[in-house]
């Protein structure tokens, strides 16, 4: 990895979701809502595998979500994902 110049986004990325990880579990949110997040971190992580770069935006879209508010709720998130195709 460090032959490509990847190993300083490796380290930021594996920084920021282990923050995420702990700000996810600190959530004062419904079960549900908290298992919703997890999973989308656990997307993010497996991206991370194979594409560092579109993980790395995957989770800043996450962090935006959690940050605002939006996309939290079950069923949220398709809901916007429409709105923006439209």
């Amino acid at each position: 990895m460090d032959s490509d110049g990847q190993l300083p986004l490796y380290d930021l990325v594996a920084d920021r979701l282990k923050d995420a990880h702990t700000m996810v579990r600190a959530m004062q949110v419904p079960d549900d809502v908290r298992a919703a997040l997890a999973r989308r971190l656990l997307a993010v992580t497996a991206a991370a595998k194979h594409d560092l770069a579109g993980a790395a935006r995957r989770l800043d879209r996450l962090m935006e979500d959690i940050g605002t508010g939006d996309g939290l709720l079950p069923g949220e998130r398709e809901d916007r994902r429409a709105d923006r195709s439209a």
